[in-house]
């Protein structure tokens, strides 16, 4: 029952018409790269690696080197997620690259009490390119195209998605605001009905400082979430907390969701390398979900 619940929240059903306002495609909700997860989801403002690819493009023009992220989802009731993104340069400007494949497996069919008639998979896809730069002074702006597609049974669809995003550097150190619309589009009719994306609009800001006699370094976001074809309003704070630049401890916490709210993770740097880790726990014996993500720069 739990998994029909989930694909009802993921895209509209073969049995019943979509009502306007409703979207689908909820794994473009995910998120991208612990990191981000584990401080509340926070990445539109507090991204500072190649997964602003997916939050904030416009925070790809504040860095330098190149990177390469790859990202593992186990989310609740057979619900997994695999990420890559590459990040590098070319014609002086950051270009990224990222591909998420999302899928529900062994989803039940049945007419009758007992044994289930058979099994399918519902299976969710994007690839996006990326790029940002700066427009003037401290502000910089970012803009992705992303394909689109699901399947479900013997039904497919695909589409297109735009992100368009700003960062700007105020001149108090190490203070940042940012904003970004992600996933204007459309996609292809899935049989019936077209599935409207999860159009996303934020405004955040991050604070950044440090205590160098304590090798110490902190990160503080707060964001307003909003998507724009529902009435919910949410916030997303996070917080991470970085020793020597080895180790890192982070939280998060996001409002105006009915299962979820608390997240926490950690992180582990040595040189070039970065793992991350992120727990975040879902109420209504839904589960938990563990993401894991590996970063490599160069």
């Amino acid at each position: 029952m739990k998994k029909f619940l989930l694909l009802f929240i993921f895209t509209s059903t073969l049995v019943f018409a979509q009502s306007a306002g409703n979207t689908g495609l909820s794994f473009l909700k995910f998120g991208y790269g612990a990191r981000n997860i584990a401080m509340g989801d926070a990445g539109a403002s507090a991204s500072n690696d190649l997964s602003a690819l997916y939050y904030n493009p416009s925070r790809l023009a504040l860095i330098e080197k190149n990177e390469v992220l790859i990202m593992h989802s186990s989310w609740i009731q057979d619900v997994n997620s695999e990420l890559f993104g590459i990040k590098w340069k070319m014609f002086g400007l950051p270009w990224a690259i990222g591909l998420n494949y999302t899928s529900i497996s062994d989803i039940e069919i049945r007419t009758r009490p007992g044994e289930p008639d058979s099994k399918f998979d519902a299976n969710y896809f994007f690839g996006s390119l990326s790029t940002g730069f700066y427009v003037w002074d401290k502000l910089s702006f970012g803009t992705t195209i992303k394909y689109l597609y699901e399947g479900l049974l013997s039904d497919e669809a695909n589409g297109l998605g735009f992100d368009f995003g700003l960062n700007y550097e105020t001149p108090f150190k190490g203070l940042s605001v940012s904003t970004v619309i992600k996933n204007i589009g459309s996609m292809n009719a899935l049989r019936n009905e077209e599935t409207q994306l999860p159009t996303d609009f934020r405004l955040g800001s991050a604070y950044k400082f440090g205590v160098e006699s304590a090798k110490l370094d902190f990160i503080a976001v707060a964001e307003f979430q909003k998507y724009l074809d529902t009435d919910d309003i949410h916030f997303n704070l996070g917080g991470d907390i970085i020793y020597d630049e080895i180790f890192a401890l982070r939280v998060g916490y996001q409002s105006g969701y009915e299962a979820k709210s608390f997240t926490g993770g950690i992180g582990l740097m040595w040189g070039s390398l970065r793992f991350d880790y992120t727990y975040r726990p879902f109420s209504f014996d839904l589960g938990n979900a563990n993401l894991f993500s590996l970063q490599f720069k160069f």
